[in-house]
């Protein structure tokens, strides 16, 4: 009877893990779309199911969950987003709009948004050096006791 152990069947295993993870991590997309966002100090903790996009060429997309997104223009925006409430209810709505976008397209959307009752969030990317915020004076009394 051999006291050894193999190690050849464990080796074939974990190289077909990390060639597995490798693959299907080509498959994930943070965004469907290359928009650069605005940088901004505060961040929601909500995460919309729908999303409003506005790419660099004032180009309107529209996605729901994980749907496919589809090219909307801006007269059938709200008829767009009153089908998908009827659908399933929207909590909110993120505008994604890239940084060279006109500010009045931004409003319009966000108009569009509030003639129709929904709730809008403008989505922005955390800032690169962001200070921690202050403890309130609750908080900081809270951590002396």
């Amino acid at each position: 009877m051999m006291a050894t152990f193999s190690m050849a069947s464990m080796t074939d295993v974990i190289f077909l893990l990390l060639v597995f993870f490798l693959v299907t991590s080509t498959f994930v997309f943070p965004t469907a779309m290359e928009i650069d966002l605005p940088e901004g100090v505060e961040q929601t903790p909500d995460k919309p199911s729908t999303k409003v996009f506005i790419d660099s060429a004032a180009n309107y997309y529209v996605q729901y969950d994980t749907a496919q997104m589809t090219r909307v223009p801006i007269e059938r925006l709200a008829e767009q987003l009153k089908i998908i409430d009827s659908q399933a209810p929207v909590g909110a709505i993120a505008v994604y709009a890239d940084t060279r976008v006109s500010y009045g397209d931004v409003v319009e959307v966000l108009n569009i948004g509030a003639a129709n009752s929904f709730k809008m969030v403008l989505a922005t990317k955390p800032t690169r050096n962001t200070p921690a915020p202050a403890p309130s004076a609750d908080e900081a009394g809270a951590d002396k006791q």
